[in-house]
Formats: C-alpha cells, structure tokens, sequence
C-alpha cells in the first residue's frame, strides 16, 4: 500500500479519519459511571423490583419501534442468530439472503447451522426481485433474511408482495437503517423480526450490541431464552406473558448473548437523540450525493421517493474505468488522505469481503450480476465529526483524481 497522506504539492489533502466518531454523550457517560460504581453491570444484578438498564432500553427502543418488543444482544449477528432460531430455522433449512451483504449475515445463517441461499442484486445495490422469486421457488424455503445493506432499502412493497406469494418469513438486518423508513413505516417492521446493531459505526454506538424487535408472541419468549436470560426472564419488562415461556423453558438453549447494563447505560441517551442526528447524516449525505453525481464516471443510485433513509455512508460506482484501475484510483484517493473501501478485491479486506471469500457457505451458485456490480461499488463512513465544508473536500479530491486519471481528447 501507498503511503497516506503522501507529500503532493498543490494539491489538497484531507487530514480528519474516517473511522473517528462523536464522543458517548454526557448523560451517557455519567449513567456508565453510575453503573460501574455499582457493580450491577450484568443485566440480571438488579434489587428487588428495580429496573435494569437493559430493561429500560428495550422498553423505549420497543417504544420507539412501535412494536411489542425488544430484546438486548450482545451484537447484530448473535441477534440475527437468535432471530433465525425463534422462527424455526434448523439445521439443513435453507435461508435467501442477498448477495450483497457483510459476512456476519451468513455468519449468522452458519450459526444456526441453515445454509444460505444468496440472491442476485441490483446495479442500485438492493435485491433483485426475479432472482429472489426464481431462488424461493427452486429453494422451497421459508425463510428470507433482507439485509438493508449500507442503507439501501429494497422496494418494500414489491418484498411484502414476494413474501406473501411464496410464503416466506421475513428478517430484517437493519444494521445501516436504524431510523430509516419507507413509505413512512420504519425499518424493521416489516418482517416478524428486526435486527438493528450498535456496533461503534451504526447510528447508535455502544462498541458492540444490537436490539431486535418484534409483535411476535411466541419469537420473542424463544429469543429471550435463547439470549440467555436463565430462568429470569420474568424481569423482562419488554417481553411477552409468562406462560409462553413455559413450553419452552426447557427446550431452549443458552448462547449467552445479552447485552450488558453499561452498554445499554449509553445508549439510552443516544435513542432520545436519534431523529436529529439521522438528519444531522443525511444533511452531508445530501451535499456528498449532489456532488458526487455531478462528476460523469461516478453513479450514485437514485433514492425511491417512498425510502427515508440514514446517509451515515455513501455508496457508488465508478463507470468507464477498467476494473484494474480501480486500486490505482483507492491509491489515489488514500494518497490525499480519502480512505474508500472496494468491494472488488480478491481477497477480504477489513471489514470488507464479498461472497466469493465465504468458502464455508454450501450452496455455491454463480452471481454474475452481483461480480458486476462489487467490481465497481466504492463505500465511504460519513461519520458526524466531518463537517460540510469536510464533505465538499472530499468531493473536490474525488474529482479532482478521476479527471487527471481520465484521458483527454
């Protein structure tokens, strides 16, 4: 790899780090303070008849949610694991999930020991409905697990519609759409389950964790027991009746995936928070959006009039560019201090794979669209500590590089 911030006369070079978030907020870290004072940071140390931290956020994250309830992991793929099991998923059964997605999604598949079936995307980055409605028909399965990946929501009513006609049960990971919605409905609500991270670089951050929603009766009293909740599920405010955990009390494994009270301690401040600091994203998502599009080898999908999303990264493709200079353009950008992942390399790269390098999965079908597509899809955090003038620099040394990369005449 090139040098960062390689000496370039003349030329602009952008110093903040991409990786680098707005610090837990005061009442956060006041609250965190509390909790370690007191020793009680496991979600079950709690006094007779007081509320545990984790208590209170799946209480107001259900709120918030508008739905039943909610559950406290220990990070989005033990919780989309959980989810997985409470709907019945088994050892063998088959689960669609679209090819375009982070390796904890068929981490998770793995993990309940089902076999992911992957779906052809987009050239805009969400699933590409004929595929998913060949794939459910030659799969026979009942299971379809939606990653709203980097903030791209598919057309929901067209999932909905699929869904019904072949008889899937839908999960959503909503790891980059907390606070998203369409047509007014927020994410995570259309499936029997929602899966939502607070991973340090999602849009509420605790280091790791998650929370899952759901109005299902039955998939909340398994997924509580499966979270590890003992035999003290009873202290769940958020939770169903507690005669439905009694034909599974006994039958349920403990994986030992809660969430801890000082993680939820510093969350709970950040959800009251939440709306203005989805818009805070889209205001230097819109600005990112409007000048990438201006520059002609740059494609930045188009939103659905119906998606409210959450800008907290960008997306787009580089066109008339052979693949092979894709790294040189990354080397370029890095040079001026942009970092930008690529889901085109050949191996994984940080954070970054794409299903070529998940040799574990069983089911191998080719995705030739997909290919297509990651060989050319660039990814850039849009964290809050970027200012708008910050985001206008980073517009500026983009096209700056693809112009002097770009032949004249």
């Amino acid at each position: 790899m090139k040098e960062k911030h390689k000496n370039q006369p003349g030329k602009q070079i952008f110093t903040k780090e991409f990786t680098k978030q707005e610090a837990i907020p005061a009442e956060g870290i006041k609250r965190a303070l509390e909790v370690l004072k007191s020793g009680r940071l496991h979600r079950y140390n709690t006094l007779p008849g007081v509320p545990s931290e984790t208590d209170l956020l799946e209480q107001e994250f259900a709120a918030y949610m508008r739905r039943k309830y909610c559950l406290a992991c220990s990070s989005c793929g033990s919780s989309i694991h959980i989810a997985l099991r409470s709907v019945g998923v088994k050892p063998g059964d088959k689960v669609l999930c679209n090819a375009f997605t982070l390796a904890p999604v068929p981490g998770a598949v793995q993990n309940a020991g089902a076999e992911a079936v992957l779906v052809e995307i987009t050239p805009d980055y969400t699933v590409d409905f004929q595929d998913l409605e060949e794939k459910a028909r030659q799969s026979g399965t009942e299971y379809f697990l939606l990653s709203h990946m980097r903030g791209h929501m598919a057309d929901m009513d067209r999932v909905l519609e699929i869904c019904r006609k072949h008889n899937l049960i839908l999960i959503e990971d909503c790891a980059h759409t907390l606070g998203a919605s369409w047509d007014g409905r927020l994410s995570g609500s259309f499936g029997l389950l929602g899966c939502f991270s607070t991973q340090t670089y999602k849009h509420m951050n605790s280091g790791e964790g998650a929370l899952l929603v759901t109005d299902d009766e039955e998939a909340m009293a398994q997924a509580i027991l499966y979270s590890g909740s003992y035999m003290l599920y009873d202290k769940h405010i958020s939770r169903p009746p507690l005669e439905i955990f009694e034909k599974y009390k006994k039958m349920i494994p403990n994986y030992s995936q809660r969430m801890d009270n000082l993680r939820a301690a510093i969350l709970r401040p950040q959800l009251r928070d939440l709306n203005r600091q989805c818009e805070r994203w889209n205001e230097r998502y819109r600005l990112l959006e409007q000048e990438l599009s201006k520059i002609p080898q740059i494609h930045v999908p188009e939103r659905h009039p119906k998606e409210e999303y959450v800008g907290s990264s960008i997306q787009f493709s580089l066109q008339y560019m052979k693949k092979e200079q894709v790294p040189v353009f990354l080397d370029k950008c890095r040079d001026r201090g942009v970092e930008i992942k690529w889901f085109g390399w050949p191996e994984p790269h940080g954070f970054t794979s794409s299903f070529e390098s998940w040799a574990y999965l069983q089911y191998r079908a080719e995705l030739p669209t997909t290919r297509r597509v990651l060989d050319f899809l660039c990814d850039f955090r849009i964290p809050l500590t970027f200012t708008l003038e910050d985001c206008r620099q980073i517009a500026r040394i983009i096209k700056d590089i693809i112009e002097d990369m770009t032949p004249t005449g």
